[in-house]
């Protein structure tokens, strides 16, 4: 790897961890709960680098946190995201900001497809809950 190559992984890797950071504190103002980062990173062909998963315990929590992590990505880091899924029926939605994609259930929704479980070889992070 050349250090032109080198550097460009290396910021990266810090946009990564900044956005992040930003998508878990949006979704902890909203009160989203059992927030768990997957690092896909190592997994041959998966989707994105990260995987932010949480629920919400109504719709308007789950359309809530999606606002607000759109809202805090745009307003701290100037991130846009490339889509939003889920808007018409917010049970399951989903933010894609390439590297990291952010899935927000309601809690019954979440135990029936089990993404955690999908990708349980992958390393994970998993966050307090903020009361």
């Amino acid at each position: 790897m050349t250090n032109k190559e080198t550097v460009r992984l290396e910021q990266s890797i810090k946009n990564n961890t900044a956005l992040n950071d930003v998508i878990i504190d949006a979704i902890q103002d909203i009160k989203g709960m059992d927030i768990i980062l997957i690092d896909l990173r190592e997994v041959y062909d998966a989707s994105a680098d990260f995987f932010i998963i949480c629920h919400g315990n109504s719709t308007t929590q789950v359309a809530g946190i999606i606002s607000n992590i759109e809202r805090k990505a745009k307003e701290i880091l100037n991130e846009l995201p490339s889509n939003i899924e889920g808007k018409s029926s917010p049970q399951w939605m989903l933010i894609d900001y390439f590297s990291t994609v952010v899935h927000v259930f309601l809690k019954e929704k979440r135990k029936f497809y089990n993404l955690e479980g999908l990708w349980g070889d992958a390393p994970s992070v998993q966050y307090e809950n903020v009361a």
